[in-house]
């Protein structure tokens, strides 16, 4: 029976740049954290992101934790 373990996470925090000029559509930056621990709950990520959001220019639009999993047997 194979068996996943978490064994890396990122926190990315997706911001609003503003609008593009000749299109009109909305431009989003993102800023990328690594070495966010696994074992951290989604309330725990998302109070981090919360608090560096704070600490940015531009305002937050959307929070992404991604997660690298090791598969084996």
């Amino acid at each position: 029976m194979a068996v996943a373990q978490m064994v890396a996470s990122q926190l990315t925090l997706i911001l609003n740049d503003g609008d593009d000029i000749m299109t009109g559509k909305t431009i989003y930056k993102s800023k990328s954290f690594n070495n966010v621990k696994p074992t951290a709950t989604p309330d725990q990520v998302f109070a981090i992101a919360i608090a560096v959001a704070g600490l940015q220019s531009r305002p937050l639009y959307n929070i992404q934790r991604k997660d690298s999993t090791e598969i084996s047997q």
